[in-house]
């Protein structure tokens, strides 16, 4: 029974580190090995493991979430099928205190990175292979051809490939910082020129306005997780040398960023239903939503009944639009359960940060996950979305397992320190 018993905890191990793998390619094979690892990992855990886990703020706020999200349902004013669609958005929240107990005891943690790193290697090589080459001499391959979804994007979408890229990239000059001293000059150059391939990807095939603007946020953190205040300045300077040169060097980007403005001018001109025009009014609405109902909300699944009764204006008018998506994962869940709910939200974020505080490059990493998701979250509701979701609660969970998992060996035997 015991050999059986490890048998399944290897096999758990081993189907969480397929969705890193997966998640970046397929959102139904990923969906099939979620279902497999759970039916794997909970015959596993004990209630000793989850109580550990839950009664930390790392794996009980994510809980704690989900609780007031279902309470909210009870004072919802929709009908029941929004209701529990709404909380839908919050179930994978339950996976984060399952896979910090399974990560706790598992090997596995460094693999699952390395998994997810050579997988976004292979993205992002067909990713540069799609930019570069002809459409005309892709036009056979599946992949790419007429089923692409957009420059420079073979599968999902330019959001979550930059968002991949991002973590990718800091994760490697993090590796870089660790290795220099023991590991030699060749290389520390190889990790950074891997780590140029995915920045220089970012700024010049899929730009995504959300990551330009956390890269030089996340190299502030870099560089005083490393280098201290020096390393804030250093990081502060470079990040601005490196945005002029890639304004300047990528068209691509430079029309980005300078069609946002327009696209804010005209908005604030002609209440044009732009996509900026309609992120700044989702904020403006949001904010008038919230205030209505301050301290509770208005109940699990209500986001796209408060956005229609604010829907005002002429058809086509960014005024006039209804959605289900307030742009802003913070005003998603204070819309539902009011300041309340935003700040247990805030608060997970923070025990998650907290978890990845001390030293070694699974911290590191770690810290990159936490940090690129409230960021990015500011201006996307990415906890409700399925790959930056499942990113988040699978990166957090795996790598905060093995944190704990290392933080209780003896010095000489921490693998996660340095995988």
């Amino acid at each position: 029974m015991t050999l059986d018993m490890r048998t399944l905890q290897r096999v758990a191990d081993w189907l969480a580190v397929a969705v890193v793998v997966s998640l970046p390619w397929s959102t139904s094979v990923s969906v099939i090995l979620i279902v497999l690892w759970l039916v794997a990992v909970l015959p596993t855990l004990s209630i000793v493991d989850l109580r550990r886990e839950l009664l930390t703020t790392a794996g009980g706020l994510p809980v704690l979430l989900w609780l007031l999200a279902a309470l909210g349902m009870l004072w919802a004013d929709v009908p029941w099928a929004e209701r529990i669609d709404g909380l839908g958005g919050f179930h994978r929240l339950l996976a984060i205190p399952l896979l910090l107990a399974q990560f706790r005891r598992s090997r596995c943690g460094p693999c699952a990175c390395y998994g997810f790193l050579i997988s976004a290697t292979v993205l992002l090589a067909l990713s540069w292979l799609l930019a570069v080459l002809p459409s005309q001499a892709l036009d056979h391959v599946p992949l790419f051809g007429a089923h692409a979804k957009a420059f420079g994007v073979p599968v999902k979408d330019y959001i979550l490939e930059s968002g991949i890229f991002l973590i990718c990239a800091f994760g490697l000059i993090g590796a870089a910082c660790e290795r220099w001293r023991e590991a030699g000059w060749r290389t520390t150059a190889a990790l950074l020129c891997l780590a140029t391939c995915f920045l220089a990807n970012i700024a010049f095939v899929a730009v995504s306005r959300t990551t330009v603007v956390v890269v030089p946020l996340l190299a502030i953190v870099l560089g005083y997780r490393y280098f201290g205040w020096r390393g804030v300045a250093l990081a502060g300077i470079g990040a601005a040398v490196l945005a002029a040169v890639a304004l300047q060097a990528s068209p691509y980007l430079h029309l980005r960023v300078m069609h946002s403005f327009t696209e804010l001018r005209t908005y604030q001109n002609t209440d044009a239903a732009n996509s900026t025009g309609l992120h700044m009014e989702f904020l403006k609405k949001s904010v008038a939503i919230v205030a209505a109902a301050p301290v509770i909300g208005h109940g699990t699944g209500t986001i796209a009944e408060q956005f229609r009764l604010a829907a005002s204006g002429d058809a086509g008018s960014a005024s006039a639009v209804a959605t289900v998506n307030p742009h802003s994962q913070i005003f998603a869940v204070a819309i539902e359960l009011g300041v309340l709910g935003a700040a247990v939200l805030l608060a997970m974020w923070v025990a998650h940060g907290l978890l990845f505080r001390g030293s070694g490059l699974m911290a590191w990493i770690g810290t990159i996950i936490v940090v690129q998701n409230f960021l990015s979250s500011l201006v996307n509701s990415h906890l409700f979305d399925f790959g930056q979701g499942w990113l988040y609660v699978f990166g957090v969970g795996i790598i905060g397992g093995t944190v704990l998992r290392d933080a209780h060996l003896p010095p000489a035997a921490s693998p996660g320190a340095k995988p």
